[in-house]
């Protein structure tokens, strides 16, 4: 096997991963598939950190006019924690030691966020969670991957989607849309390509973090990400 590119991965996940078909809840042969490729990549010498996000359980966006936006989002975050202890305790099962960091303190679920804990807790092998977003309010779990990639000195950003890259358009609603194999940072946010939210693109282009975009359903896409395989579509300067 020969060694991999990147010594150090923060992997985002949507929480619709986690649902299956239905991205809703949390299906068991969805939540093994994961984890089974978070194992593969750590085992081949990867240090991987994830950030998950909690739209297989919650949706603010969707919370209409009874619930304010501010509690939507901590309602968010505390999806997140769910999700990120379900992917715990899957990854556990496969034999995978792990620690879930929490932007927000639940000590008797999980540690919280400490910088230097969670960079040593990497470098003894552990996969660790992030969960509860930034702890903030009006930030999304993307925003979230890429402060969490930085701060941990990953060494690229790999963002499992639906999709098997970024598209000069919809794919799904527009037949003419193109596969692109990669785009700059100020292409992503001038035309709008709906890779991540702006926040969170200027944060990786401002920090010069790489974000590979590709297909969760692809088995081995996970793992040849986080080795630095061609995979999806590479998002640079």
């Amino acid at each position: 096997m020969t060694a991999p590119k990147f010594r150090r991965v923060l992997l985002k996940l949507s929480g619709e991963s986690l649902g299956g078909s239905a991205g809703r809840g949390i299906d068991s042969a969805a939540l093994r598939a994961v984890s089974s490729e978070i194992k593969r990549a750590a085992g081949a010498g990867v240090q991987m950190g994830v950030v998950v996000g909690a739209g297989n359980i919650w949706r603010g966006a969707l919370r209409g006019e009874a619930i304010g936006r501010v509690t939507a989002d901590y309602m968010g975050m505390l999806a997140t924690v769910i999700n990120a202890l379900a992917l715990q305790d899957a990854l556990e099962d496969l034999g995978v030691q792990t620690r879930v960091q929490t932007a927000i303190e639940i000590s008797k679920l999980a540690e919280s966020y400490i910088r230097r804990r969670a960079v040593r807790h990497l470098e003894k092998g552990r996969v660790v969670i992030f969960a509860g977003g930034t702890g903030n309010p009006y930030f999304t779990t993307d925003t979230a991957a890429a402060l969490r990639a930085v701060e941990i000195e990953a060494e690229v950003l790999p963002k499992a989607t639906q999709v098997d890259g970024v598209y000069t358009d919809d794919p799904k609603q527009n037949p003419k849309a193109r596969k692109l194999s990669r785009v700059t940072f100020m292409e992503a946010i001038r035309r709008r390509l709906r890779v991540m939210d702006a926040t969170a693109l200027t944060l990786c282009m401002e920090n010069r973090m790489p974000i590979a975009v590709f297909a969760l359903s692809v088995p081995g896409n996970i793992y040849r990400a986080a080795r630095g395989g061609k995979v999806g579509t590479l998002i640079t300067e």
